[in-house]
């Protein structure tokens, strides 16, 4: 998961993406050149990584976390212990909503959260609904409460920040295969790091994943994979 983030925001853009993560996530990862690697010692994020993860923020723009994360407690609370001291924009994905959703103190207007159905029940304890009119209220309703930007995933995405909101109908249903959101996310945490601000780097991250998705559903179909989609990316920037 964080190797499909990290390769999906450096096809956006970024000029350099470290990944840090347990020490075989992160193995994986460094098999691939392009990515700086910093495997952290043991089988999962804890709270004895913070001053690291703390270190490793220094100097950078923007963070994605959450992404292969897991759900141990210690890592849920390594998790909110991580984004109380550190003052970057981030998107918050995956397993981190779960985290944020048990400590809402921890949100802040320069986070673009980015759930699934299932995960936005988890994060306000409601239904996102299913016609598009029910989620664009419910999206928003969440969005202003919480002073965040949100991100909903779906056969229509929907993002909203509270004030503006926004419908991005691009995207196939190939595309619910695994790793599609986390290419996503990294296109989300890109183009952050680039200085958009979070409504608007929803809105284009939600854009370029699903163009990104089509053009290679049309040749893949069935077989499409996530890292398809991310070689679909320049494509569609250009």
């Amino acid at each position: 998961a964080p190797f499909l983030v990290s390769l999906a925001a450096l096809r956006v853009g970024c000029d350099l993406v470290t990944v840090a993560a347990p020490e075989r996530a992160a193995n994986i990862a460094a098999k691939n050149l392009n990515l700086i690697t910093y495997p952290l010692k043991g089988d999962f994020l804890s709270v004895k990584h913070i001053g690291e993860l703390k270190k490793l923020s220094m100097g950078k723009d923007a963070i994605v976390i959450g992404n292969g994360l897991g759900r141990d407690k210690e890592t849920m609370e390594a998790v909110i212990q991580f984004l109380s001291k550190v003052d970057l924009p981030a998107v918050i994905d995956a397993d981190a909503i779960h985290a944020i959703a048990g400590n809402k103190k921890s949100i802040r207007n320069t986070f673009i959260i980015t759930p699934h159905a299932g995960e936005f029940y988890a994060l306000t304890g409601k239904q996102a609904g299913i016609g598009l009119k029910e989620r664009l209220k419910s999206v928003k309703g969440a969005a202003g409460r919480m002073k965040v930007t949100i991100l909903l995933k779906g056969h229509i995405d929907v993002i909203s920040d509270g004030t503006k909101t926004a419908a991005n109908k691009t995207g196939n249903p190939f595309m619910t295969k695994g790793g599609t959101g986390d290419v996503l996310a990294g296109i989300c945490g890109s183009l952050l790091a680039q200085g958009l601000k979070p409504f608007d780097a929803a809105c284009a991250a939600a854009y370029i994943n699903g163009v990104a998705g089509d053009l290679a559903a049309k040749e893949k179909k069935q077989s499409l994979l996530a890292t398809d989609v991310i070689e679909k990316i320049p494509i569609v920037i250009k």
